[in-house]
């Protein structure tokens, strides 16, 4: 089975951990992007590599690239592209355009050119031509345009791969399943010790860490991939390989809990974890977090507390809700230090004027996006007892 180049994208600050991944999936010839990460396989590392990877948003195929300076550079480069290949007349086909160039100034322009030279290439060799449908395609193709440059690619995953499938409800500000699987690898868990995520929302974060302790590929759950539409799916051979993958599955479960003040958002989480399959590996506990009695032994922390990022009418925030979150942040230092000695906690948050009331140094912090907001993934060293040494005695005369 001949190898071909994909790229596999990321959020920001994640590309060394899916690098990673991909090395340890098997990938070959790997490189590091923006973003994104490059490598090499066959189809049925296409197929792997969606549901497997824990970090990647899409998986893409590039198909071509050309030189372009104006819209009709970008249709003429898009219209010699032998699109008869990949679909007919009677498929459908989606296009998502990127851009970062001084030749273009809107990404529906360029979407629409592209569009017309898709369909005016099928008129002109068959009479006929594929319908546009952006919810469920036959092809999805990706087009980015760097400064003179346009590259093609053919999206494999269809929707997002952080839409795994087992999360269908969400409380506020809910984290998105990649980053979340993210953090987990950022932090160094062991599974062999404790998680815990005492502010877990729907659930994702702990649930993230279930699929990873227990080898479950995240693509498990999905409907579907976008591959699974290509005139060249090899049904034979993704089944092979999926049914390979649920024979790996670990029987082994560790110790992770996820704790939730609010009812509602504690049901929530419940759901979730139950459709994820892990409700013999998350305990999920209704309880606020200065409450919530740590396993046995210690572990690992990770907390995406709420970051005060709602403003009020005037724009600024209001002062209430200032006062609000700094107690908040207080309170999770606190509970941290009373409760949590020799644990390791992990706090993400945009709000760093805020976790200075955690007051507690930490180190490292990773700059991570949670969707457009720029946060710090901090790491605090929970010492028990003082990390001072202890003074030597005064010689004797």
């Amino acid at each position: 089975m001949s190898s071909f180049r994909m790229i596999a994208q990321t959020q920001f600050g994640l590309e060394e951990v899916l690098r990673n991944e991909l090395l340890k999936l098997g990938a070959r010839d790997i490189e590091r992007h923006n973003r994104a990460v490059s490598f090499f396989g066959d189809l049925g590392f296409l197929y792997k590599a969606n549901l497997c990877i824990r970090t990647a948003i899409r998986i893409l195929v590039p198909i071509d690239a050309f030189a372009m300076r104006s819209a009709e550079d970008l249709y003429r480069g898009i219209h010699r592209i032998p699109w008869e290949e990949f679909i007919t007349p009677q498929d459908t086909f989606a296009i998502r355009s990127t851009l970062n160039t001084p030749h273009l100034d809107h990404s529906q322009y360029a979407t629409q050119k592209a569009k017309d030279a898709i369909v005016d290439r099928f008129r002109e060799r068959f009479g006929q031509r594929p319908s546009v449908d952006a919810d469920a395609p036959t092809l999805r193709i990706q087009i980015h345009i760097h400064g003179d440059q346009c590259q093609v690619a053919l999206d494999s995953s269809g929707t997002s791969l952080h839409e795994r499938g087992y999360r269908t409800e969400t409380g506020p500000a809910p984290i998105n399943e990649v980053l979340a699987a993210g953090m987990v690898a950022l932090s160094g868990w062991d599974p062999r010790k404790p998680l815990v995520d005492p502010m877990c929302g729907s659930g994702t974060i702990a649930i993230e860490a279930g699929l990873y302790a227990c080898n479950i590929p995240p693509g498990l759950f999905r409907k579907g991939f976008g591959f699974q539409q290509w005139n060249d799916y090899d049904e034979d051979l993704y089944g092979t390989i999926h049914d390979a993958l649920l024979k790996r599955i670990s029987e082994e479960r560790p110790v992770i809990v996820a704790g939730e003040r609010s009812e509602a958002i504690f049901e929530m989480a419940r759901q979730n974890v139950a459709r994820a399959q892990l409700e013999d590996t998350v305990a999920v506990r209704h309880t606020p977090f200065e409450e919530l009695e740590p396993p046995p032994g210690t572990g690992t922390l990770i907390i995406n507390p709420p970051y005060g990022e709602r403003m009020d009418h005037r724009g600024a925030e209001a002062e209430a809700e200032v006062e609000a979150i700094q107690a908040l942040y207080k309170m999770i230092g606190d509970t941290l230090k009373k409760r949590w000695a020799g644990w390791q906690a992990w706090v993400i948050t945009s709000n760093l004027e805020a976790a200075k009331h955690i007051k507690l140094t930490p180190k490292p912090r990773i700059q991570l996006f949670n969707g457009a907001l720029d946060c710090r993934f901090m790491k605090y060293d929970l010492y028990e007892g003082s990390r001072r040494l202890t003074p030597r005695p005064s010689p004797t005369a």
